[in-house]
């Protein structure tokens, strides 16, 4: 069986600048095409060469070509968004969009994932995390892709609301026109500029066609950087369904799971450092997972983040769209399997009101995203009337699956990545598809 070729939403934007490495071919016209070029996206066409399109798809003449895109955002609302020209092998689409200009590679997905094992790991990763990595990876994609399938044109729900509560998560709900975006919000994937490791390309062929199953079920195999300890339930970040093969784990070799879901049980555990593979700060082990500019992230297993009440209210008002006037209190209300709140309650002067899940909490209580939603509240001066919120918290990242440090770390003490895979996905089997 052949490996699947994947379409991975580049970027959506009014303006595009590309350039052909030596040459592509524009497949309605049959043009060739080489060197710098442009395209415009006004009133719901592509302006390109003085012509308008709805679609426009440029092949590789060559397999060695590859087409360059100026200026592309990553880290898309986290606090290391930067821009950069990122480099692509295979085709190049072009489409019109209710919301912009679309680009999309068209690639196989083992050439893929070449570069979004490179772009989530870093060069000098262990063998053991980089092959587990591209199974989880080549996992998550397959499950998403036939997920799609199986919905067809039926739309999920995302989000529910009423005058007391709040609750929306984040998946894949506006990736209508491609399996999978190119940034963190999916995978990290960044093109031939992050594909170059041996190590890396040694890594994806020895899995290829490797994946997860559960119940003869593709696994949908999620993984965040760090779990801060214990690992998280599916439905409790995203839509309410439960899968066997993600249930909670302790990230360490000690079996004892603590019930994180108790009030006091999480804050003593958020406020201690306790045992795990992901408690780490040995910059040889954390240069594996971190990139360059993920490194400007420090200490991700415990942290704090302290914000006076006008901050605080402002920062809620502007992110929610909602004014509770001054923010009183921030309560927990529901918390998962890994202490992440799953449900708080904000309550200000005008307004009272649980948000949730986890994700939602993270963008509301922070410029960029929170690290996790596994965080508790202190406030300073009058209890009732507070001057600041202090919230101390655990992990980076939602927390299900595998966790990258941990992960990272049990490779350094010389586990298989036969072995790390269990060790996240407990009941999942691992089985050649092609």
């Amino acid at each position: 069986m052949e490996a699947p070729v994947i379409n991975v939403g580049l970027l959506t934007e009014k303006a595009v600048s590309f350039a052909f490495h030596p040459e592509y071919v524009e497949t309605k016209s049959g043009q060739f095409l080489k060197g710098e070029q442009r395209a415009l996206f006004v009133n719901g066409k592509i302006i390109y060469n003085g012509r308008l399109y709805d679609e426009l798809h440029f092949e590789p003449v060559t397999p060695e070509a590859f087409f360059e895109l100026k200026s592309v955002t990553i880290g898309v609302d986290f606090h290391w968004q930067r821009q950069e020209d990122q480099r692509f092998n295979g085709s190049l689409n072009l489409l019109a969009s209710s919301k912009g200009m679309v680009a999309i590679n068209e690639i196989d997905i083992e050439e893929y994932l070449k570069s979004v094992i490179s772009s989530e790991m870093s060069e000098n990763a262990s063998k053991a995390l980089l092959k587990a990595h591209a199974v989880i990876s080549r996992s998550w994609l397959l499950a998403q892709i036939e997920k799609r399938y199986q919905l067809g044109a039926q739309k999920e729900n995302h989000l529910y609301q009423d005058d007391e509560t709040l609750i929306r998560w984040y998946d894949r709900e506006d990736h209508q026109l491609f399996d999978v975006c190119a940034d963190d919000h999916c995978q990290r994937y960044q093109g031939i500029s992050h594909a170059s490791n041996p190590v890396v390309v040694a890594a994806v062929n020895e899995t290829r066609g490797e994946i997860l199953t559960y119940d003869d079920q593709i696994c949908d195999a999620r993984f965040s950087k760090c779990c801060g300890g214990v690992t998280e339930l599916f439905e409790n970040c995203w839509e309410p369904v439960h899968h066997d093969y993600l249930e909670p784990i302790r990230d360490d070799e000690a079996p004892n799971l603590p019930d994180l879901t108790q009030e006091n049980e999480a804050r003593a555990w958020i406020e201690q450092a306790p045992n795990a593979f992901c408690h780490t700060d040995d910059p040889a082990i954390l240069s594996q997972v971190l990139n360059h500019y993920d490194q400007e992230t420090t200490d991700f297993f415990r942290w704090q983040v302290s914000y006076s009440t006008q901050e605080l209210s402002d920062l809620i008002a502007r992110k929610l769209g909602i004014d509770f006037g001054k923010i009183i209190d921030l309560v927990p209300i529901e918390r998962g399997a890994s202490g992440r709140l799953i449900r708080l309650q904000i309550v200000g002067e005008r307004r009272t009101l649980t948000i949730g899940k986890e994700l939602e909490i993270r963008r509301a209580l922070s410029e960029s995203h929170l690290y996790s939603s596994a965080f508790v509240v202190d406030k300073e001066g009058d209890p009732n009337h507070p001057s600041r919120f202090i919230l101390k918290g655990a992990g980076w990242g939602h927390g299900v699956g595998l966790c990258q440090i941990g992960a990272a770390v049990m490779g350094s003490k010389g586990y298989d990545y036969q072995a790390i895979l269990a060790h996240y996905f407990p009941k999942a089997a691992l089985e050649r598809r092609y």
